[in-house]
């Protein structure tokens, strides 16, 4: 992944994967990144950088009071600073050809920090994630809210510990068509597994951050990677798990209410005794996996997602697999 440093690595990984395995049929939504240059020059034009330096210089993240308002204060100044001229004209031109006028078209607002996927250095999961994001202001707010959570107080406290430099690491902005997986289902695919050959296919119904952050007890799938090969049945095994809630849009009177623009809501009995995916659909995710981690060459954590408006699977991310490399070492 040539564009790391560029876009960190979570961006970086969707744009190969868009233009290096579409070809072999891997769906990936379309989207467009702000880079780490971008988010410096957003520092160093709103004067930011000096301030945010001078207030952490004199930081002792073990005092927890402490940290908390400092990181506070420092988000505070990122989302009230307005992003340079010419950074919002090239954000508000790529959204436009993003959506190519639709105003229902809805994205996601991801961040991606410069080191983010490192296996020794992960800031995986540490800044902020915005979902169903509608209309382009409300991306440009995103945007900044995104760049102000590197400075939430774990962010900090990580840098500080992992012998980071503050100034070292950037944030990139991925914004992504959403896939409308409220409508259908989403999950996790390990392939860690390489001793026994099996991907690990986790699934539930709804948006995926329930059964990322453990929100869920979702179906689970395993597949014997020899024989997918071998193109013979792979699903060998399958565990039905409760599913009892789901993350979905709000609607617009939700939105109006409460400002959130998604809600988490309980599933129906009849859904929660079925599988979230039929036997094709697993085996289309394996092939999936098999594909990217043959690219890669190297064990991958994958999310992805099931379309419930076009019924197509979708890879939302793509991130070399650390927790389990490094519980095994």
């Amino acid at each position: 992944m040539t564009d790391v440093d560029t876009v960190g690595g979570k961006n970086a990984s969707l744009g190969e994967m868009i233009s290096q395995l579409a070809t072999a049929g891997v769906r990936v939504p379309g989207g467009f990144a702000t880079t780490a240059s971008a988010f410096r020059a957003f520092l160093d034009h709103g004067g930011l950088r000096q301030r945010i330096h001078e207030r952490l210089s004199t930081l002792n993240v073990d005092d927890v009071r402490a940290l908390a308002a400092c990181g506070a204060e420092i988000r505070r100044w990122v989302v009230e600073t307005p992003l340079p001229a010419d950074l919002e004209s090239e954000i508000r031109a790529h959204y436009q050809a993003l959506t190519q006028g639709n105003p229902s078209l809805s994205v996601a607002v991801r961040s991606s920090a410069t080191a983010e996927d490192l296996p020794d250095a992960s800031f995986a999961g540490q800044q902020e994630t915005f979902l169903n994001v509608l209309g382009i202001d409300d991306v440009l707010d995103k945007i900044r809210h995104v760049f102000a959570s590197l400075y939430n107080d774990r962010a900090i406290s990580y840098r500080v510990h992992k012998g980071f430099a503050h100034a070292d690491v950037a944030l990139s902005a991925g914004i992504q068509q959403m896939v409308r997986s409220d409508l259908g289902a989403a999950g996790v695919m390990f392939t860690m597994d390489t001793e026994s050959g099996f991907n690990d296919v986790t699934s539930s119904y709804g948006l995926g951050e329930t059964v990322v952050q453990g929100a869920v007890n979702p179906d689970e799938f395993y597949v014997h990677k020899p024989m997918l090969r071998a193109e013979k049945f792979p699903v060998i095994r399958r565990q039905l798990g409760s599913k009892l809630i789901k993350m979905a849009f709000a609607s617009d009177e939700q939105r109006k209410a409460s400002g959130k623009a998604v809600v988490t809501v309980d599933v129906d009995d009849e859904q929660r005794q079925r599988y979230s995916l039929n036997h094709e659909q697993t085996v289309e995710l394996a092939r999936y996996a098999l594909i990217i981690e043959s690219h890669y060459q190297r064990p991958m954590d994958i999310e992805w997602g099931l379309d419930g408006q076009d019924g197509r699977l979708y890879i939302l991310q793509a991130r070399p697999e650390t927790v389990k490399s490094q519980q095994k070492a």
